[in-house]
């Protein structure tokens, strides 16, 4: 995770064979079943579908009169599944919060058309749910009031509000925190206001933009699990973006990797690891450092030989992972 220390156990280390089993067991488990027995996501109907999608802003000529256009994210494509947990990586300003921002309908592809459910995105709705890492919460209320906000635009009734709220403050672990104002919560508990209003007015989808980076390590990862919880409890459809790979790869079902500006799709990575996941059980195991790697080589442009891409026998693998932890 960023500005977090990996550590692994020594004796953990991917070789070819390692490899190409894994592999084959990605491909298997891909054209049939996932770990839950359940039919594979690819069988779920489409929720998101991007075509196309590009964005460009003017901005002044540096050091000469008039503008220019630039570029932050062109022609991306991307499939995703009713009920799935993608998450997007890409270098810093390569264009992840502009195609998180078009998503939402705060604001408008230059070309290129954007679909959930089959209608076409034109601006914000309560199909969407957004959790910032600012938290973008509300000082002068407390817990409860902020959670009920959703429910308020949707003139809910008092009385059902407060009963949805009550549910949601359960599911999010801040019982007994009702009445607590904002400044008086850690950061863990203030993001977990933040999940719980983005999921208390029940939206088809729920967009996170890097959510848990201003949290502390400890907390970060709790907050992981607490999601990954909540997820397969309420069976949304979460696009979230993150800066760490062990995160991105964590949680996802997918991970797609976008290359620097202007941002597109590089790859979309299958994460085929069991679920329910635990991060001291899934961190150590060599198919998820298998997996991080292949996505610090894609982010570092590393290219696919057939010796750059298998880790070293002879090495430890946290000498191949640590790179990741910075990013």
């Amino acid at each position: 995770m960023s500005g977090e220390n990996t550590v692994l156990k020594e004796n953990v280390f991917i070789n070819k064979e390692e490899k190409k089993s894994f592999e084959s067991r990605q491909d298997n488990n891909s054209k049939h079943n996932d770990h839950k027995g359940h039919p594979n996501k690819d069988e779920r109907e489409i929720k998101i579908l991007a075509k196309n999608v590009t964005r460009t802003f003017t901005v002044k000529n540096r050091g000469q009169k008039g503008v220019k256009e630039f570029v932050a994210i062109k022609d991306i494509n991307l499939e995703i599944r009713a009920g799935e947990f993608i998450t997007l990586v890409g270098p810093s300003g390569c264009g992840k919060s502009t195609f998180l921002d078009i998503l939402s309908g705060l604001s408008k592809p230059t070309s290129g058309e954007l679909y959930i459910d089959g209608k076409l995105v034109t601006g914000p709705a309560l199909d969407r749910g957004i959790v910032l890492q600012g938290y973008a919460l509300f000082p002068w209320r407390n817990v409860r009031k902020n959670i009920e906000y959703g429910l308020e635009l949707k003139k809910i009734p008092k009385k059902q509000r407060r009963e949805i709220s009550q549910e949601f403050i359960d599911l999010v672990g801040l019982t007994g925190f009702e009445d607590r104002y904002i400044h008086e919560l850690s950061g863990g508990m203030r993001q977990r206001v933040a999940i719980a209003r983005a999921l208390a007015y029940n939206p088809e989808v729920l967009l996170m933009d890097e959510p848990f980076a201003a949290v502390d390590a400890q907390t970060r990862e709790t907050m992981q699990e607490e999601l990954l919880r909540i997820w397969e409890k309420t069976n949304k459809t979460i696009v979230f973006i993150t800066h760490s790979i062990e995160e991105a790869v964590f949680l996802a079902d997918r991970v797609a990797v976008l290359s620097a500006n202007p941002g597109s799709i590089k790859e979309i990575i299958n994460v085929d690891l069991p679920r329910p996941r635990k991060l001291g059980d899934v961190r150590n195991s060599p198919d998820f450092n298998w997996l991080s790697h292949k996505v610090w080589e894609l982010l570092h442009n590393v290219e696919n030989k057939n010796e750059t891409n298998v880790i070293n026998e002879s090495r430890n693998i946290a000498e191949e992972i640590s790179p990741t932890v910075d990013l």
